[in-house]
């Protein structure tokens, strides 16, 4: 295939996640908050069949010393990040960010980033950038920090 759709790594769990967050959105709608959703989310990937872990926590580290934890939404199929949101408001560069950081973190190679709180779902995939110089300046925002 030369489709841009091609070059997205696994396309067919992106695309049985998109399809278990619309199910979501079409039965919860707008309005809730991002924990309802989440635990929706996993509901309905469980009963699609898919293999994921919710609050998928990862170890920042700089050099050998653990810095933070990030936790991801969920990982799935431990291939796919996904990132959920409730926002009002179309998703901004600081979402898409986000999971880039996460990508870049990880080195999972592709993330869904999932907006439930507009009227319709808002998602959009999302690769990882071909450079990572600046991640790591980001990582901050969306690591926990955990006393030593």
């Amino acid at each position: 295939m030369t489709t841009a759709l091609a070059a997205i790594p696994h396309q067919d769990f992106t695309y049985r996640i998109i399809g278990c967050a619309m199910k979501v959105h079409n039965d919860l709608g707008p309005g809730l908050r991002e924990l309802h959703y989440h635990r929706a989310l996993s509901q309905a990937m469980e009963e699609d069949g898919l293999n994921f872990a919710p609050q998928w926590p990862f170890r920042v580290e700089f050099g050998d010393k653990k810095v933070g934890t990030l936790y991801i939404d969920h990982l799935v199929e431990e291939k796919v990040i996904v990132e959920e949101k409730a926002l009002s408001h179309l998703l901004t560069a600081d979402e898409v960010g986000q999971v880039v950081t996460y990508l870049a973190a990880t080195g999972m190679p592709v993330g869904l980033l999932l907006n439930f709180g507009r009227p319709s779902l808002e998602y959009k995939r999302i690769l990882p950038p071909q450079k990572f110089n600046t991640w790591r300046e980001r990582i901050g925002r969306y690591s926990q920090r955990e006393p030593y």
